[in-house]
């Protein structure tokens, strides 16, 4: 087992790892910018090395500061989290080089599913439901439009190295593909420095359901059940929860079933996602593979009560897992509590957090790194916690989150935490009724009550 793991991320997932650490009996390393160096992670970790100005590329995506501090505190593995480098093969690979265990994806494994053509190719080979689309990348407007009359409109563009709805384009006739095809190879070349774009069929109303999995070093692959994912905004997840209300027990095997199938296909090593749409007659379509660890985790660890950071650790220190997939036995919600005015377009708010108290009582989880008196930085993303809610059935653990959720106190910014109270008491979303085009016609103004202003 690892004597020393170095954490290459902050915030609420620097000190989730740094946790699990403690409780292994293995010493941890918190890396930091000079914005961060007031975060609860750096408080905690068993040594922390400043690798740099606020700014992500000097420090976090900075790898050779991190491979710095990690020599110099005599790290044997490093930890990515989510985000910055946690999917970045050539970090990987680096790692590797270095004689330093990347808990994560090997290196070909994450540029085999980081580039969405290829994943979708080697998915399609493997036996998993894709969506029909074009074969590798689009080379010019005029084989895009032929392509899409072939497969009927609605189709949707996509950035072949995107993420986050940059590079997307959704497309309803041959007038509209060309502005469309030249605005998304803009942005994916801004934000990527690749614009090489696909083609897919557009799936109306569609579901987002992921299934977790995990694999290990010889060969072995298992599922932790569904998350689904469909409550977002821009294709940023607000809302996750497990199972989803949607599917039946029979989709779950099925899924299951596919998600190990393409895992396998890449030999697939440590924690991974493999994302789905789901559409309204419960056919379901591989969308995309995330190589790390999510955002959303907890809520898989609450209804099956098993730790995704530990397992990620075993398995990168050759431990085999045991192979068997777990099914949910309880209901978990979890809100993403972002430093944003809900009211105002979802305007960012950093500033200092004048009052923070924490909501507590059966069934309530808080991930934060966040507290009374520190200063969210302006230069990183604005989730400062996640709201994670448990209970036997759905429509407790919802009850659950909208009392935590009443309780949860944080002044002196803007969160959105309004926004969740009142999702809370939408009656479609109680009764599961929702698709990602949720809240395109969500209003917040629906529930007026100055307990949630």
């Amino acid at each position: 087992m690892f004597k020393k793991i170095l954490i290459a991320n902050r915030g609420e997932i620097a000190l989730r790892i740094i946790r699990t650490c403690r409780e292994m009996g293995i010493k941890s390393v918190a890396v930091y910018s000079t914005a961060d160096r007031d975060s609860l992670h750096v408080r905690f970790a068993d040594e922390a090395v400043c690798i740099g100005p606020p700014a992500s590329k000097d420090s976090y995506l900075s790898i050779p500061n991190i491979i710095s501090a990690a020599e110099l505190t005599n790290a044997d593995a490093i930890h990515p989290g989510y985000g910055f480098l946690s999917e970045n093969a050539k970090f990987s690979a680096i790692c590797a080089e270095y004689g330093i265990k990347f808990i994560g994806a090997t290196a070909e494994q994450i540029e085999k599913m980081g580039d969405k053509a290829s994943a979708k190719e080697t998915m399609k080979q493997a036996g998993v439901p894709t969506v029909p689309g074009s074969d590798g990348l689009i080379p010019d407007v005029k084989t895009g439009i032929k392509l899409a009359n072939e497969i009927g409109y609605p189709i949707i563009l996509k950035a072949t190295a995107g993420g986050g709805g940059r590079g997307m384009r959704i497309v309803w006739n041959d007038d509209e593909f060309e502005p469309a095809w030249d605005s998304a190879r803009q942005e994916a070349g801004a934000a990527f420095g690749n614009n090489g774009i696909y083609l897919e069929k557009f799936v109306e109303d569609p579901r987002h359901i992921e299934i977790q999995v995990i694999g290990d070093q010889y060969g072995k692959v298992c599922h932790l059940s569904e998350r689904d994912c469909s409550i977002q905004r821009r294709h940023q997840k607000l809302v996750e929860e497990a199972p989803s209300p949607f599917i039946t027990p029979e989709l779950r095997e099925k899924m299951g079933e596919a998600a190990i199938k393409g895992a396998q296909a890449v030999n697939y090593e440590g924690a991974g996602t493999i994302e789905f749409l789901v559409d309204k007659h419960r056919n379901f379509y591989f969308m995309e593979m995330n190589t790390r660890i999510q955002v959303e985790h907890p809520v898989t660890e609450e209804v099956i009560n098993f730790d995704l950071i530990k397992e990620q650790i075993k398995v990168a220190a050759g431990i085999p897992i045991s192979g068997k997939s777990y099914e949910p036995t309880m209901h978990a919600i979890e809100c993403r509590i972002n430093a944003e005015d809900p009211f105002n377009n979802f305007r960012p708010s950093p500033g200092r957090i004048t009052n923070f108290h924490s909501p507590g009582g059966h069934g309530v989880r808080v991930d934060t790194h966040v507290y009374a008196g520190y200063t969210i930085p302006p230069n990183y993303d604005s989730m400062i916690a996640k709201l994670i809610c448990i209970a036997q059935t759905r429509e407790e653990a919802i009850n659950t989150m909208e009392r935590a959720l009443r309780e949860f106190v944080i002044e002196g910014v803007k969160t959105t935490i309004p926004l969740h109270i009142r999702l809370m008491r939408d009656p479609n979303f109680r009764a599961g009724n929702f698709t990602t085009k949720f809240m395109e016609t969500f209003d917040l103004t629906e529930y007026p009550d100055e307990e949630v202003e």
